[in-house]
């Protein structure tokens, strides 16, 4: 950055900063009031950011020829190179502050959520709520696809008013300085998010963290709350829960649709290192909070499928997820210095992730390929006796909306078509 841009940096920065402090950064709300919020980083932010990845002190090559030791060096170093020199920010900025975003109060915590009103009548209002390391970037492409059908596809009747919060300690929302912030908790307060905002009936969405909190939702059973969509439903008979984490044999009697379920979570469980850890000792991640670079790799060795459909976005091949899909996620943790406050999460988490929760509303299941691992219709129909919808898929992983935007779409469209 040049002498005269660092000068005009410094003279506006206090004025920037202002018109872009995190709630995290603000004094908590004392009402319900719901506030107008936009985000734009300071010149400072984001070449303090480049600043980092170039003097990123890199590992030695792994001794192995897959990515059983993580992720690999070279996908290390073709993030950096693309992070530092080609990258541009200002993009998904734009974007982000093209949708009308808010903040409010709730339970002593500022929640920041995007609102999109679709322009058809009697659209229904949806909650989307995003997962690890996901934020609302996951769930950027299909606002315009629900809230708009007539322009994608769909008919007026399939239309949506979409709202997707920040979880707590995720992107613009709060950080809890205090324990308690558990999914269900968070549930409680999407509804009260959605009476704030004057809707009386509404449906939920989530995928990874958001499946546990539209779960709970759906235990909850709140008043107005119409039913739930899943894309990682809480299924897996307890029995075979424990078997899987423990990494026995798969019990005989199991269906082929059983089996590879059951495989697959087996799978799961010997490679979600990353969950262990921030689930005992989040606050050691320190070092997340000082290397972009150590942030970015910790967050793409999520599940193995996830790593290989990121590490094929730096090679040049945009099936599913691009390289900067990747790096606007990345981006958005490190400006919001939220690695360690996400984290928490796992800490506060105290439910099994794939077991039932009891859930009795409606319910719709999206079985993707490559989720953590793909519910047998057997399993879903015992977990949620109101069960709506399920459809096995073809084609996608554990951040469907974020990957196939259409197919999520669709399933959302179909689950929900007879409550509008």
């Amino acid at each position: 950055m040049s002498n005269r841009s660092s000068k005009i940096t410094l003279a506006t920065a206090a004025i920037v900063g202002a018109l872009s402090v995190l709630p995290s950064q603000a004094v908590a709300g004392a009402n319900e009031e719901i506030r107008p919020f936009r985000f734009t980083a300071t010149e400072e932010q984001l070449s303090d950011l480049r600043q980092r990845i170039l003097a990123t002190r890199l590992p030695e090559k792994e001794t192995v020829t897959d990515n059983s030791e993580g992720v690999p060096l070279d996908t290390a170093q073709k993030l950096a190179k693309y992070w530092a020199n080609d990258y541009d920010w200002r993009k998904i900025e734009k974007k982000l502050n093209s949708y009308p975003q808010f903040v409010t109060n709730i339970d002593g915590l500022d929640i920041h959520f995007i609102h999109v009103r679709s322009k058809h009548k009697n659209a229904l209002p949806i909650i989307v709520t995003h997962g690890w390391p996901g934020s609302i970037i996951e769930q950027l492409k299909i606002i315009d696809p629900l809230t708009n059908p007539t322009a994608h596809g769909g008919n007026a009747s399939d239309a949506f008013d979409v709202i997707i919060p920040s979880m707590p300690g995720y992107g613009f929302s709060g950080k809890p300085t205090e324990a308690g912030w558990d999914p269900a908790r968070i549930a409680r307060a999407w509804t009260v998010l959605m009476k704030r905002l004057g809707y009386d009936k509404f449906v939920a969405q989530g995928g990874d963290w958001g499946a546990l909190v539209v779960d709970q939702l759906g235990a909850q059973a709140p008043k107005g709350l119409l039913g739930i969509h899943t894309n990682m439903p809480g299924a897996v008979p307890v029995e075979l829960d424990t078997a899987a984490f423990t990494g026995a044999p798969a019990p005989s009697g199991l269906t082929a649709d059983e089996l590879n379920a059951y495989n697959q979570l087996s799978f799961t469980y010997k490679n979600v290192q990353y969950a262990f850890y921030m689930a005992s000792r989040p606050q050691t991640l320190t070092g997340l909070t000082d290397s972009p670079v150590g942030l970015a790799t910790f967050m793409l060795d999520h599940d193995p499928l996830s790593l290989e459909l990121i590490q094929r976005s730096f090679d040049g091949k945009t099936e599913g997820l691009t390289r900067d899909d990747v790096l606007d996620n990345v981006t958005l943790f490190w400006l919001t210095n939220t690695a360690v406050s996400s984290a928490r999460l796992y800490r506060e988490n105290k439910l099994a992730y794939f077991s039932p929760k009891g859930v009795s509303v409606p319910v719709a299941v999206s079985a993707f390929p490559d989720e953590l691992y793909q519910a047998p219709r057997s399993w879903v129909t015992k977990a949620y006796p109101n069960l709506i919808h399920y459809n096995k898929l073809l084609k996608g992983g554990h951040f469907a909306a974020w990957e196939q935007p259409k197919l999520f779409t669709s399933e959302l469209r179909t689950a929900f078509r007879n409550f509008h």
